[in-house]
């Protein structure tokens, strides 16, 4: 990894396995162009929400950098509020929000992420703040 990269904040999407994987491939393939994290994820490790115009490098399951991505729009909404078309440009197939929402609520409640958040019960209602973030591929590594 040359030091340009190197220093980069990394964007790990999922976790490392199967949907990362398929994830990274919606990545490079140029299909999956926005994606959804939990403001509560953000808050519980004391990161900073992306900003538009940084820079992050893709990891895969390796935790190896695949490619690099510039933030073009972030936005903090309900999941309740989340728009079709963001859903849609995540890649991974919905066409509606109904089967968008039923992955998402099933990672979030996940066993992973309920520990990243620290809260064995947690739960999601359409009232649970999202951060959507819309990114570009702007170099591909390896």
């Amino acid at each position: 990894m040359t030091d340009d990269i190197a220093a980069l904040p990394k964007a790990e999407f999922a976790f490392p396995g199967p949907l990362r994987d398929k994830l990274l491939a919606a990545v490079l393939s140029g299909a999956k162009t926005s994606t959804t994290g939990l403001l509560a994820a953000y808050e519980a490790e004391d990161e900073a929400l992306p900003e538009v115009g940084a820079r992050f490098a893709v990891v895969d399951s390796a935790e190896l950098p695949v490619a690099v991505i510039e933030i073009t729009e972030v936005r903090v909404v309900p999941i309740g509020e989340v728009d079709l078309a963001h859903a849609v440009d995540e890649g991974e197939g919905d066409t509606s929000l109904d089967t968008w929402r039923a992955t998402h609520d099933e990672f979030f409640t996940s066993a992973p992420m309920r520990e990243i958040l620290g809260d064995p019960g947690f739960t999601v209602t359409d009232a649970t703040l999202v951060v959507l973030e819309r990114f570009r591929v702007v170099q591909r590594l390896g």
